[in-house]
């Protein structure tokens, strides 16, 4: 993979950025002291911002053009990262599960053909009633 093909390393400088999401730089860096996005930083401590961080920002963009005020995109936003998490735990789970389950199908497989010459078919006319009986 190179370095350009990871959506997190730090690409752009923060003009680049600001551009690439359509606002202005100073936006970002409120955005930023708000915890909204979170840039890497250089050497010489300039901020770099990765394609997720300009995804972010798109998606604050969006957030903020229907309404919400930041308080809300902060929300918004830690909602959208717990549903991720969950997806992939449902992801990991469903594996187990389906892992689990074709194990479970092999064994039951295994001892039916374990058992076969244990089994004696039975007719129903071999078949006695017992009753009860009644004490006086």
């Amino acid at each position: 993979m190179r370095f350009e093909d990871d959506i997190d390393s730090p690409l752009f400088m923060i003009s680049v950025a600001a551009e690439l999401a359509g606002m202005h730089p100073q936006t970002l860096r409120v955005y930023e002291r708000r915890g909204l996005v979170r840039p890497q930083r250089s050497a010489k401590n300039t901020r770099r911002y990765s394609r997720r961080d300009v995804e972010r920002l798109r998606r604050i963009q969006e957030l903020t053009d229907v309404g919400l005020n930041l308080a809300g995109v902060e929300r918004v936003l830690a909602m959208e990262e717990r549903l991720a998490a969950m997806a992939r735990e449902i992801d990991v789970l469903q594996a187990r599960l389906t892992a689990a389950a074709d194990e479970m199908r092999h064994a039951v497989a295994a001892a039916e053909r374990g058992r076969r010459r244990e089994l004696v078919p039975l007719r129903p006319a071999a078949l006695i009633p017992i009753t009860r009986r009644r004490r006086a």
